[in-house]
């Protein structure tokens, strides 16, 4: 992957200003530190910061057609790139590279908008068309299907600013950054931003699956793919059988088209389901030798090396893994949250920050990981907890149905396993099974009193502001979601709010280019997501048994140990990260009445409260860890992003390709 800047004067050609673009570039140096290209002319500049996976030596961005009058930036892959060059070639369109970002120029020379329906990759680019010069030239942007890389833009004084991250836009002169107090009451509920809403007031970004265009001053943002899933009840297409036997044809190939490289590819090994099953196919399916990486924990309650190790040992790969203590948590912590540019309520991304920091230092530059399975193929609790809710809700009063539950979360600390304590935590909205939001209704219900942290003034500006009834208006105006079913309607919430605001923010794309390293996903491959919708839910979730399709599928590749066993998410502790023997420095500081005050977003002394709390002998319950995470997240996001933003960037950036006019960038090289 890449990262991506631009600058676009909507009303006058004034030029753009170089040393912002230089500077805005700076802020993605460790998405792309490899090369450093610009291009402008009198209405745009555009700015790319590489990072060479393919064609090494003549893919540099930003990139032109023929005759200089499409300019373009990505950042991402375009796994189907070999297929589209050759049909593209037979139109006679002419390459001057090996690079699959050129394919995507000629793409959308030949078809325009609608290239991206031909795309099967990652990514999220940004198309300068100059062909029409008395229509005015066009600025096209997408972003990828579910949304794995990010975009984000702004417009401030009839100048359109856009970039990977939001700290690239950040650096523009006239951008002045504001935490916005209604995205976080949306975090302290719904634990992320309803998009295109972003943290920062007045920055948007790009809805996953959907396009920008700007022409003539006017913005357009318009959706190209979409989730959907098949009426409840409607008859399968296929037999069990031949469902199996398509997921896995789909997922070698998703795996097999991900692994197009000009450099060593890796994989993550978590020893669960989703990893195990995209690495043993690797090893089935290629001969070459694959480095593999895991995260282990000191403390055993999130520890899972045992099947790591047997899962390298079973694929015979070469095996590295990191260990991570309470003290590795808390210091990366800052650095992971100048990443995320997000409040988060987890700490799960510090040991993935640590995790691609040990691949880079082992000379990778890709890693194929297991993210999304859980998503399209019914892995989470979530899921079974609603379809336990709903069988309980048939006889609310039963004392028998809600034991139950006691299968699902044992591993969350203050949860507790009492009947009482269970039916008073999973009752809430039990019998209203007709609620849209049915599904997520407890999470998020158990997440809002978080919002009791939040200070006087911030309580006066959001009012009655409700996050959940927002959700819900969105999914009354959906013209199929009631008709879906109780599975599919959980799948979609999750995915479309959840996965890549949170998972692939936190989790994937930021914690992986922190280091410079790029993520590949095989599950999120659009051809798997849109089989997987059309899998009936009794093959997703068999009984309680998840992803039962996935383990049918790969069952013969991996030991019985790992297919059988029970999926155990992926979590990091929280409180003695930050409080005991190995307390940060900075933990004391953020969380002082003083910071609290001058930053505005929450009550000193509640958040005092919560902190003497922390500090003693007892554990803090599993919504209090989430409190700590989230406000000590929010609160470095201010110190970094508010009251210490470097505004102009420390280290310059070389090499660095200009660009401009019409002058091929490929011709064009200067070194300073």
């Amino acid at each position: 992957m890449c990262g991506i800047v631009g600058i676009y004067n909507l009303s006058t050609a004034c030029g753009i200003d170089h040393r912002t673009l230089e500077c805005m570039l700076s802020m993605l140096r460790h998405r792309g530190p490899d090369e450093f290209g610009v291009y402008r002319d009198e209405q745009i500049g555009l700015g790319n910061a590489r990072l060479s996976i393919l064609d090494l030596h003549t893919g540099s961005q930003p990139i032109s057609n023929e005759d200089g009058t499409v300019w373009m930036v990505c950042n991402g892959e375009i796994f189907n790139y070999i297929e589209l060059r050759s049909e593209l070639e037979s139109m006679g369109h002419g390459f001057v590279t090996h690079t699959d970002i050129e394919v995507l120029v000629h793409l959308y020379e030949e078809y325009g908008p609608k290239c991206v329906e031909f795309l099967n990759g990652q990514f999220a680019f940004a198309i300068w068309d100059r062909r029409s010069e008395i229509d005015r030239p066009t600025l096209f942007m997408a972003r990828d299907h579910v949304g794995i890389c990010p975009l984000f833009y702004t417009v401030i004084d009839g100048v359109f600013v856009f970039g990977s991250e939001i700290k690239s836009l950040l650096v523009y002169p006239k951008i002045t950054p504001q935490l916005d107090p209604f995205s976080l009451a949306q975090i302290f509920t719904l634990w992320t931003t309803l998009t295109p809403r972003t943290v920062f007031k007045d920055i948007f970004e790009i809805p996953p699956g959907h396009t920008l265009t700007v022409h003539n001053g006017h913005i357009s943002v318009q959706r190209y793919w979409g989730l959907s899933f098949p009426e409840a009840g409607s008859e399968p297409q296929f037999s069990t059988a031949e469902y199996t036997e398509i997921l896995r044809a789909l997922l070698i190939d998703a795996t097999q088209i991900r692994l197009r490289a000009d450099v060593p590819v890796g994989a993550y090994l978590s020893g669960g389901l989703d990893s195990s099953a995209t690495t043993a196919i690797i090893r089935t399916y290629t001969e070459s030798t694959l480095k593999t990486f895991s995260i282990a924990f000191s403390d055993p309650a999130y520890d899972e090396r045992g099947y790591q190790e047997q899962m390298a040992e079973f694929l015979g790969t070469e095996h590295t893994c990191v260990v991570c203590d309470n003290a590795d948590v808390g210091e990366v912590f800052p650095d992971v949250i100048w990443h995320t540019e997000w409040p988060i309520l987890r700490t799960a991304p510090a040991p993935l920050f640590r995790l691609s920091r040990l691949v880079r230092q082992n000379n990778v530059k890709v890693v194929l990981t297991g993210e999304g399975s859980d998503e399209f193929l019914g892995g989470y609790n979530i899921y079974k907890e609603a379809k336990l809710r709903r069988f309980w809700a048939r006889e609310p009063d039963s004392a028998l149905r809600p034991l139950l539950l006691k299968r699902l979360y044992p591993y969350v600390q203050g949860l507790g396993q009492e009947v009482e304590f269970l039916k008073a935590f999973f009752r809430k909205h039990l019998t209203e099974t007709q609620r849209l939001d049915y599904s997520h209704i407890v999470r998020w219900s158990n997440t809002a009193p978080l919002r009791r942290f939040f200070s006087p003034d911030l309580h006066s500006v959001c009012g009655d502001y409700d996050p959940v009834q927002e959700v819900v208006t969105g999914l009354e105006s959906h013209p199929d979601f009631r008709y879906w079913s109780p599975l599919a309607q959980a799948q979609y919430i999750e995915i479309t709010i959840f996965l890549s605001e949170y998972l692939l923010s936190s989790q994937g794309d930021r914690m992986l280019m922190a280091h410079s390293v790029e993520g590949r996903f095989p599950f999120m491959d659009y051809r798997v997501i849109d089989f997987a919708s059309r899998v009936p839910p009794r093959l997703k979730i068999c009984g309680l048994n998840e992803k039962y399709i996935l383990k049918q599928a790969v069952r013969d590749l991996l030991p019985a140990t790992v297919y059988k066993r029970n999926k155990r998410p992926y979590r990091a502790p929280i409180q003695r990260c930050f409080f005991g023997d190995s307390s940060p420095v900075y933990v004391t500081e953020v969380l002082s009445p003083e910071s609290i005050q001058r930053a505005g977003y929450f009550h000193p002394q509640a958040v005092a409260s919560l902190v003497k709390k922390a500090e003693g002998q007892h554990s803090l319950s599993e919504r209090e860890n989430m409190a700590l995470a989230g406000i000590l997240s929010t609160q470095l996001l201010h110190y970094q992003f508010i009251e210490n933003f470097p505004r102009y960037a420390p280290i310059p950036i070389f090499p660095l390709k200009l660009c401009t006019g019409s002058v091929n960038c490929s011709k064009m090289k200067v070194m300073q």
